[in-house]
């Protein structure tokens, strides 16, 4: 039996028990800022692949991980505005998807974890290197090394007959322009093409930046990667279809828009491996500690719509290799 001054003391001494040993405090859930500088809806394939990699982790959105989505659509100022909110809002970590949004949330925090999906952080300055980021921020590039803008003329040769003359279209104000210009050169002399450089740094010039490949006289035209050249996907490819300018693109959404063919790595697999990435860090990872991947897996996506279009007849032989044929 317990007597009532004793009594007295064991619930005096609870008071100096720890909070966790008297109740079980919840444990805290997770803010993720989702920051993408192109055009992103709610139901698109991309987040739904992101959202499914981190489902197959464990997380339960709105339960285990809480997730605000800010979508730029090409537009810098917008970049800025929802960094300085995600910086406001203390997010835990940023995922960032384009050079322009990663740059945005590397400027407006730059302490906090940032998984970031570009062409090349390193040429970016984003990490010092692949294998060692050493900074706040890693992630996924999505190029595996400068011979793919060769493979973008190979491929457009592929379906152009007796193609001699190529344009390719860059925004001089993206970071990896540069490199993908210099491969490019450096391919087009192996395979016998010329090059003709467009430019458009908004979208009021790519109907000038066309116009210049046709009167050039190019059979064909690339186009390298750019947030603002996506944003206008479906303008870019009335421009060039209206032309009769096949068009080869990096991102398979061109071709979705209308454009004829684009051989990229695949973007479904990339957002999905991220979410690795977004638990690591939230487990305790340090970017800089988590090296950067490059994707494994290339798809080749046709229109074949398009190309009726334009009066081409593409070879099977070439179809069968294609991933993904729109009709």
């Amino acid at each position: 039996m317990i007597h009532r001054r004793e009594f007295i003391t064991v619930l005096g001494g609870a008071a100096g028990w720890p909070i966790a040993a008297r109740a079980q405090q919840p444990a805290k859930v997770p803010l993720l800022g989702y920051l993408t500088g192109d055009s992103d809806s709610a139901d698109s394939p991309r987040r739904k692949a992101f959202r499914d990699g981190l489902r197959n982790l464990g997380y339960n959105e709105g339960q285990t991980i809480l997730i605000e989505y800010r979508t730029a659509a090409g537009s810098v100022e917008k970049l800025s505005t929802f960094a300085a909110e995600f910086s406001s809002r203390n997010v835990d970590v940023v995922f960032a998807f384009t050079a322009g949004a990663t740059q945005a949330a590397a400027k407006a925090m730059p302490a906090k974890p940032i998984v970031s999906i570009t062409p090349d952080p390193v040429l970016a300055g984003f990490v010092e290197s692949l294998a060692h980021p050493g900074g706040n921020i890693t992630g996924l590039s999505t190029l595996a090394g400068t011979e793919i803008y060769g493979k973008y003329l190979e491929l457009l040769k592929d379906v152009v007959p007796n193609l001699t003359r190529a344009a390719v279209l860059s925004n001089p104000s993206f970071t990896t322009s540069a490199l993908a210009l210099k491969a490019m050169e450096a391919a087009a002399s192996a395979l016998g093409l010329s090059l003709h450089i467009v430019e458009a740094r908004k979208p009021d010039e790519l109907e000038a930046a066309v116009a210049s490949a046709i009167m050039e006289r190019a059979a064909g035209l690339i186009v390298v990667l750019d947030p603002m050249f996506l944003a206008q996907r479906v303008r870019l490819a009335e421009l060039a279809n209206k032309a009769r300018l096949p068009t080869i693109y990096g991102i398979e959404e061109h071709v979705e828009a209308g454009g004829l063919m684009a051989y990229a790595a695949s973007r479904l697999d990339i957002f999905r491996r991220a979410a690795a990435f977004v638990d690591k860090i939230l487990r305790g990872a340090k970017p800089s500690d988590l090296p950067v991947e490059q994707p494994t897996k290339f798809e080749l996506v046709v229109n074949l719509k398009t190309a009726k279009a334009l009066g081409l007849t593409i070879p099977e032989s070439f179809l069968s290799l294609a991933d993904k044929v729109i009709e």
